[in-house]
C-alpha cells in the first residue's frame, strides 16, 4: 500500500534539513454521501503538504498505525543513491509492519514544482510554448499549464473526460468545472465546451506530439546519442493456462514474455548484499521469440531484472501487443528521468523509424504513456546506481505483472556508488523469522 502525499520543491539557494512526521491512522471519511473508514497521513487525505528548497534533505518519519503493511513512494523525486528512501515494497525495501516506522531521508536535488507521491512531476522540466485548448494525461503524469484570461468577462466552463481508443469499457463519467471571470454576474450564462470524443486518438497524438524541451543553456536537453543498449520490450496482456481456475485460464500481463513475480525479500537489499537466490540478472533485451504483436503467447513467471553498468546509455522501444486487445499503457520508471524521443502506430521498425527521432529538444519525462496499438521509444542514461522499478501506472496491470526493474551497479567513484542501507531499514518477515 502506498500512501498519497504532496510534496513541494521550490527551487532556492539555501538549503538546510527538514524533518516531518507521518502518523498513518483511519479516520472515517464521508466522499458522495458515503462514509467509511479509509487510510490517511495525519489524518488528512491527501496528506500534508512538505515545503523544501533545492539541495535540502529531507526526513520524514513515518509511523504505521493501520494494520496493513504500507510504503511511500516519492513520485517525482529522482532518490540519487538514496535507493532505500524510493519506497516500491520488495523493489527497494520491505514495507513498514504495523506498529512499526521508518524514516525516508533523501536529498531534493534538480527537482522543482509540486511532486506527489502519485502523481509524475511535469514541472520539473521546462518546455517550450504550446498553445493548446486540450490537455492530455495518462495515469501517473501531471502538465502545468498557463492560463490567458484574454476572453471578455463571464463563465466558461473546463471538461475533464476519459481517453480511452481501445475496445475496452471505461468509467464514462465527465467531470467540469467553472472558470468566473471577476465582475461577472451570477445571473451570467455559462459558455459551454464541446469535448472531443472520448477516442480522439488523433487529437492525444497532436498533443503529445507536439510536446518539446526548452533545451537552453540554462535547461539543456542532455540526450545520449550514442547508445550502449538498444532495448525492445513488447508490453501487454495475455491469457495463461491455469488447471485451478474457473476456466481453466487466467489473464495476466508481461514485459517480453515475462509476467514479473514479486520477490519476498527486497531486491535492493539483495543486490546490495549479494543474497542469491532473489533475482536473476537475465531479463531479455527484446523478445524472446519475434512474433506480429497480436498472436497469442505464453507468458514466463519469474522474477528477471536488466542489469546495466553505471552510465550506460539506453535506447528503450515500448511496444504495445494486442494479445487480448491493444491498449494504452502508462509506464513509469523510478530512478531517472528520461526522453521521449519518439512514438508511432503499428510495430516498430527498427530500419525506419530511428530516422525521425527527435535527439535535440525531446520532452523529459519519467512516465510515459505507449500509445494503443502502437510504439514510444525513450533514451536515458544509468547514472544512479540501485535498483529501480519500471511498471504500467494502472494498478490492475501492476498486479498481473506489467512490470520489471533495471539493476544498476556502482561505478568507481564513491561518489558513483549507492549508499549503505540505513539502520532502521524495515525488515521482511519470512518463515516466521525477520528477514534482513
Amino acid at each position: 500500500m502506498v500512501r498519497h502525499y504532496k510534496f513541494n520543491a521550490h527551487l532556492l539557494s539555501i538549503s538546510c534539513r527538514r524533518s516531518y512526521n507521518a502518523q498513518v491512522v483511519l479516520k472515517n471519511t464521508t466522499r458522495l454521501c458515503s462514509t467509511k473508514p479509509i487510510v490517511t497521513v495525519n489524518g488528512r487525505y491527501p496528506g500534508p503538504t512538505l515545503v523544501a528548497r533545492e539541495d535540502d534533505t529531507i526526513l520524514v518519519n513515518v509511523v504505521n498505525h493501520v494494520k496493513y503493511n504500507i510504503s511511500v513512494h516519492w513520485h517525482g523525486v529522482r532518490q540519487i543513491r538514496t535507493g532505500w528512501a524510493d519506497g516500491p515494497a520488495y523493489i527497494t525495501q520491505c514495507p513498514i509492519q504495523p506498529a512499526q516506522s521508518y524514516v525516508y531521508n533523501f536529498t531534493v536535488t534538480g527537482q522543482r514544482g509540486t511532486l506527489c507521491s502519485i502523481e509524475s512531476p511535469a514541472a520539473l522540466h521546462y518546455s517550450g510554448s504550446l498553445k493548446t485548448d486540450t490537455i492530455v494525461i495518462t495515469p501517473g503524469k501531471t502538465t502545468n499549464v498557463l492560463l490567458t484570461t484574454h476572453r471578455r468577462a463571464g463563465k466558461y466552463m473546463v471538461v475533464a473526460l476519459p481517453f480511452m481508443d481501445a475496445p475496452i469499457a471505461v468509467d464514462n463519467v465527465t467531470a467540469t468545472a467553472t472558470l468566473y471571470y471577476s465582475g461577472s454576474l451570477t445571473s451570467t450564462a455559462t459558455t459551454l465546451v464541446i469535448p472531443p470524443p472520448k477516442n480522439a486518438t488523433s487529437v492525444a497524438a497532436s498533443f503529445t506530439n507536439a510536446l518539446r524541451s526548452l533545451n537552453s543553456k540554462q535547461y539543456p536537453a542532455n540526450v545520449p546519442l550514442t547508445i550502449d543498449h538498444s532495448l525492445v520490450f513488447t508490453v501487454g496482456l495475455g491469457i495463461n493456462s491455469c488447471p485451478t481456475c474457473v476456466n481453466g485460464s487466467r489473464v495476466v500481463a508481461s514485459i517480453n514474455n515475462v509476467t514479473f513475480v514479486m520477490p519476498k525479500t527486497a531486491l535492493l537489499e539483495a543486490h546490495f548484499f549479494n543474497i542469491e537466490g532473489v533475482f536473476t540478472s537475465d531479463f531479455p533485451g527484446n523478445p524472446p521469440v519475434p512474433f506480429n504483436y497480436t498472436s497469442t503467447q505464453l507468458t514466463n513467471l519469474a522474477t528477471k531484472l536488466y542489469r546495466l553498468g553505471y552510465n550506460d546509455t539506453v535506447q528503450l522501444v515500448l511496444q504495445d501487443t494486442g494479445m487480448i486487445t491493444p491498449e494504452n499503457h502508462p509506464l513509469h520508471l523510478h530512478g531517472f528521468n528520461f526522453f521521449e524521443v519518439g512514438r508511432g502506430m503499428g510495430n516498430f521498425e527498427p530500419e525506419k523509424d530511428p530516422e525521425n527521432f527527435n535527439v535535440v529538444d525531446p520532452v523529459e519525462r519519467n512516465t510515459i504513456g505507449v500509445p494503443s496499438g502502437g510504439w514510444a521509444a525513450i533514451r536515458f542514461r544509468a547514472d544512479n546506481p540501485g535498483v529501480w522499478f519500471m511498471h504500467c501506472h494502472l494498478e490492475l496491470h501492476t498486479t498481473w505483472g506489467l512490470k520489471m526493474a533495471f539493476v544498476v551497479d556502482n561505478g568507481n567513484d564513491p561518489n558513483e556508488s549507492l549508499l549503505p542501507p540505513p539502520t532502521d531499514l524495515p525488515k521482511c518477515y519470512t518463515n516466521k523469522k525477520w528477514r534482513f
